[in-house]
């Protein structure tokens, strides 16, 4: 079973972090039968990184900008049965490939994502609870626990079967990264879509499939959660008008309970606080994206 190994990147600011995540995937005990580098289509970019990255390595430019055109570049020229995504930030365990792939010996799996552990640049700062590790783009407090059959994994670290792709299609781009615009889902777009046309399909949470995921100071920052708050919002409404949202609303129950929780423990009143500032702001992000929609009809 070959695995093609996608990392994307739209800015040279992020070397070091690129070439750390390439090696991490170039040293994994199951070795990937490729690694690509999807960049964005700028020609300074693209000549930076050929000149930088390892000979094995596979450089592709995506066929525009954006998180899920760069992913879905990524997929059409991958060569492997399994294709496993980490982002350019991440870096993968050594056994990270292997505990993926071990999965796939179930014929009914298409899909598998792993835990993300943040690594934050200047420790985890009081006010950000477990439970907001969403914000960062990492597994977060309220998710499975142990190896269970899941709605979706969470993009740094996922795989899919070539054949899930040839099922139900691209990554939609209207719904992804671009650059530091905060709208995301794309990936649980992805696999509901997946699961709609084919209601079989496993799709598996792994936590031993592991990678760490850097936190700059820059996503460290009450104003950083409250924009990403409010996107994720606007995204869950886009997402909303096809799909039913029941792990939101199971999320919203848990956290409800986790803020009430809090509020009457001692010293964990902020925690309280920050966690009812980004309830609210999701609220508000989605109902501004639910308004945009109607708007357009």
């Amino acid at each position: 079973m070959k695995t093609s190994v996608i990392i994307s990147t739209y800015t040279k600011e992020r070397y070091k972090d690129v070439l750390r995540c390439i090696e991490s995937v170039r040293h994994q005990s199951l070795k990937p039968y490729e690694i690509l580098l999807i960049l964005d289509p700028v020609k300074s970019l693209v000549e930076y990184y050929k000149n930088i990255v390892p000979k094995d390595v596979r450089v592709v430019v995506s066929d525009g900008f954006g998180l899920s055109k760069a992913r879905n570049k990524g997929v059409f020229e991958a060569k492997g049965d399994i294709i496993a995504f980490i982002d350019d930030d991440a870096w993968a365990d050594d056994l990270w490939l292997e505990k993926i792939v071990e999965n796939y010996s179930d014929e009914g799996v298409y899909g598998v994502g792993g835990k993300i552990i943040p690594v934050f640049e200047n420790g985890r700062p009081k006010w950000l609870p477990e439970e907001l590790d969403w914000i960062v783009g990492c597994t977060y407090k309220g998710m499975p626990e142990q190896r269970t059959n899941i709605r979706n994994p969470i993009g740094a670290n996922m795989s899919f079967r070539r054949e899930a792709f040839e099922i139900a299609g691209p990554f939609r781009s209207e719904i992804g990264r671009y650059g530091k615009k905060l709208l995301s889902g794309e990936e649980a777009e992805f696999a509901m879509r997946l699961r709609k046309i084919k209601p079989d399909a496993k799709i598996i949470y792994e936590p031993s499939a592991v990678v760490y995921h850097k936190v700059p100071k820059s996503r460290v920052r009450i104003s950083y959660a409250v924009k990403r708050a409010f996107y994720e919002g606007y995204s869950k409404a886009i997402l909303a008008k096809e799909f039913p949202l029941e792990m939101e609303s199971k999320y919203l129950n848990f956290i409800l309970r986790s803020i009430l929780r809090k509020l009457l423990s001692k010293g964990q009143q902020i925690e309280a606080l920050v966690m009812s500032v980004i309830v609210m702001t999701v609220g508000i992000g989605n109902l501004y994206g639910t308004c945009r929609i109607l708007l357009r009809k």
